[in-house]
C-alpha cells in the first residue's frame, strides 16, 4: 500500500505541501513503483501540481483532488494535440488515481524553456518566435473541440465567475488604485467574441521550449486549459512576450492572420478577467505600467500594434 496522501488539502495547505518535496516523495517514490519504475527520478519545484521527471524520458503529474478538473482537461487534450501539429507536444502515456489524487505519466519532451533564454535574444528572432506562436496557435484552434467540450466549464459560466471575484483579486494581486478605481465601469465594455476553440491556457515563456538555434520545439501543460473565443490565448504571449512593443504584438498577429488588429481595451478587459490575472508578474517586463494614466492608456500601450 502505498504511503498516504493528505486529504482535504485547500491551495493554500497545497502549496505548502507541495514546496517540501520530503513530504511527498515517499508517496511518489511509491506510487512509480506500482508502476514498475525502477529508475531515479526528480522532483520539479515549478508549477501547480507535484511534477516527477523519470530519467530524462518522461514524467509523472500527480494533481490534488481539487484541481481533478485540470487533470482532466489534460488527460482529454494531450492525445487531441499529439501528432497533429507542427512541434512535439507529450504523448499520454498511462493515468490513474492514487488515494483521491489524479495522475498522467507523458513523455518528456527536449530543449530548453523560452523562458530561460528570452532575455538573451535580440528583437529580431524574438518577433520571429512571437510569429510562430500565432502560427502554432492557429493551428490548435484549428482543431475539432469535440468532446473536450464537456470537460471544461462553459464559457459563460466562466465569464461569470470571473467577473464574481475580479475586484478582490486585482486588489489582492496589487492592481493600483486609480486602475482599482475605474476597473467596474471599464468592465462593463465588450471583450472579445468568437466561437468555441480549444484554449490551452499557454502559449506563455515558462510552458514553450526551443532549440539551441531558437526555433520553437515543444509546448507543454494543458491543465488550466478551457474552450472559448480564440482571444483567451493571445493574452500570455502578449503580456510576458510581447511587453507592450508594438513591433513584438504585429509580430504576434501576423502570426495569427489577423488582417485587422484587435480592440486594446477588450483584450485588456479579457486580461483583467484571466484566471491567472496578476498584472504585476505577467507584466514584469514592462516599464513603469503602473503608472499609465488609466486602463485605456494601459491596454493600447500593451496590446497596440502601432
Amino acid at each position: 500500500m502505498s504511503r498516504e496522501l493528505p486529504q482535504g488539502l485547500d491551495p493554500a495547505a497545497f502549496d505548502v505541501f507541495h514546496d517540501d518535496p520530503a513530504a511527498w516523495r515517499p508517496a511518489m517514490d511509491d506510487l512509480l513503483r506500482a508502476q514498475g519504475w525502477s529508475g531515479d527520478w526528480q522532483p520539479a519545484g515549478e508549477g501547480t501540481v507535484l511534477v516527477a521527471l523519470l530519467g530524462n524520458a518522461q514524467v509523472l503529474k500527480l494533481y490534488p483532488p481539487f484541481l481533478r478538473d485540470h487533470w482532466a482537461f489534460e488527460h482529454g487534450l494531450m492525445p487531441r494535440l499529439h501528432g497533429r501539429l507542427s512541434l512535439p507536444t507529450p504523448r499520454l502515456l498511462a493515468s490513474g488515481e492514487e488515494q483521491g489524487w489524479p495522475w498522467t505519466r507523458m513523455s518528456l519532451l527536449p530543449g530548453r524553456l523560452l523562458e530561460e533564454v528570452w532575455a538573451g535574444y535580440d528583437e529580431d528572432l524574438r518577433e520571429r518566435l512571437l510569429r510562430r506562436i500565432g502560427q502554432l496557435m492557429r493551428e490548435v484552434h484549428a482543431l475539432p473541440v469535440g468532446e473536450q467540450a464537456q470537460l471544461a466549464l462553459p464559457w459563460p459560466e466562466f465569464l461569470a465567475a470571473r467577473r464574481a471575484g475580479v475586484l478582490a483579486r486585482q486588489q489582492r494581486t496589487g492592481l493600483p488604485a486609480h486602475c482599482l478605481a475605474e476597473l467596474p465601469a471599464y468592465l462593463d465594455g465588450p471583450i472579445p467574441e468568437g466561437s468555441d476553440v480549444l484554449l490551452t491556457g499557454e502559449y506563455a515563456p515558462m510552458n514553450l521550449l526551443v532549440d539551441d538555434a531558437g526555433q520553437l520545439c515543444g509546448m507543454f501543460d494543458f491543465g488550466d486549459g478551457l474552450v472559448g473565443p480564440a482571444a483567451y490565448d493571445w493574452l500570455g504571449p502578449l503580456t510576458f512576450l510581447g511587453a507592450g512593443r508594438p513591433a513584438r504584438v504585429r509580430a504576434l498577429f501576423d502570426g495569427l492572420g489577423l488582417r485587422t488588429a484587435p480592440d486594446p481595451d477588450a483584450l485588456m478587459r479579457l486580461f483583467l478577467l484571466h484566471r491567472y490575472s496578476c498584472l504585476r508578474i505577467q507584466l514584469r517586463d514592462v516599464p513603469d505600467w503602473q503608472h499609465e494614466a488609466d486602463l485605456g492608456a494601459l491596454a493600447r500601450r500593451l496590446f497596440g500594434a502601432g
